[in-house]
């Protein structure tokens, strides 16, 4: 099958206004495919500025790029009008250091973590690893900072890290992360098996009153989102300034630096709570949820806000 000569114009036009252009699945922010976010993650990793095309949203684009290139799945990374590959290669080739010379960046860093396993880890570790000769531990650590521990050929030139004589593989993202952890075995209460003790992953979202809100608010130390669409907060709103999700602007809130303070706001706390959440788990770590939302407001800070 050929290629419309119009759609290849379309495409050339996309390759040719971005040095880095990545056809995936969803948004950055919400990809909608494990591929799309395993690259979409490898090219954050590396603070790589790229172009992204939904191909969810142009039918023509997700069955013209595949055509195009002569790749048949998604996601697929162009990078100078070239095709560099699919979320395998693109990972493969991050880790390895070939995407940031590609691209004139500085080499990833290499160091290995400090890490620490427990006795107990050890054990049930080294267990596994008898029943699996020729391979290694691999420990992956994801942007939401989710561990993953599985088999993997072993790699003499991966970073690893080793303690109490028990060595584990990480790709060069899952390094950085992974400084400091504590890797333990638990049978207690919470059920039996590996704990990782993170201290570089994003705090839990806290829950924060609406008086400690204004409080801070009155301080300068608080950015309020409102989570509302705009026909709600015509309704009631605080008498404050405070951000929305309308247009653009959440993609500019996601560009804020990690430890901006947000604090989201709905009308009761549900809404607002899964913004909250989605922000915590792009790495921000000074996120809370203001309980009760704009309803506890109107009761407890202004009641000249009306309640609905």
């Amino acid at each position: 099958m050929s290629l419309d000569p119009a759609l290849r114009a379309r495409i050339e036009s996309l390759l040719g206004a971005n040095r880095a252009v990545l056809f995936m699945k969803g948004q950055p922010s919400m990809p909608q495919c494990g591929f799309s976010a395993k690259a979409v993650g490898a090219l954050q990793d590396l603070g790589v500025d790229f172009a992204h095309v939904n191909v969810l949203a142009d039918g023509e684009i997700r069955e013209g790029i595949k055509l195009y290139g002569d790749w048949p799945t998604i996601p697929q990374l162009y990078v100078d009008g070239e095709l560099v590959g699919g979320s395998d290669i693109i990972l493969q080739m991050a880790g390895s250091g070939e995407l940031s010379t590609l691209l004139g960046l500085a080499p990833p860093d290499r160091t290995p973590p400090s890490i620490t396993i427990t006795p107990a880890a050890v054990e049930m570790l080294k267990g596994a690893l008898a029943d699996a000769p020729g391979a290694a531990l691999q420990l992956g650590i994801d942007a939401r900072f989710q561990p993953n521990f599985q088999l993997a050929p072993f790699d003499a030139n991966a970073i690893a890290a080793e303690s109490n004589g028990l060595r584990v593989q990480f790709d060069t993202a899952s390094a950085r992360r992974a400084e400091g952890i504590t890797i333990d075995w638990v049978d207690d209460i919470r059920g039996k098996g590996l704990a990782i003790d993170n201290p570089n992953a994003p705090k839990p979202v806290q829950e924060l009153d609406v008086r400690s809100v204004d409080d801070q608010l009155r301080a300068g130390t608080l950015t309020v989102v409102d989570v509302r669409p705009a026909d709600e907060r015509a309704i009631a709103a605080i008498g404050a300034p405070f951000e929305t999700f309308d247009g653009d602007n959440r993609a500019r809130l996601e560009a804020l630096p990690k430890d901006t303070p947000l604090a989201f706001l709905c009308h009761k706390g549900g809404r607002s709570a899964q913004a909250a959440e989605a922000f915590r788990a792009l790495g921000f770590t000074r996120v809370s949820n203001v309980t009760g939302g704009i309803d506890a407001w109107a009761q407890e800070v202004d009641n000249g806000v009306p309640r609905y």
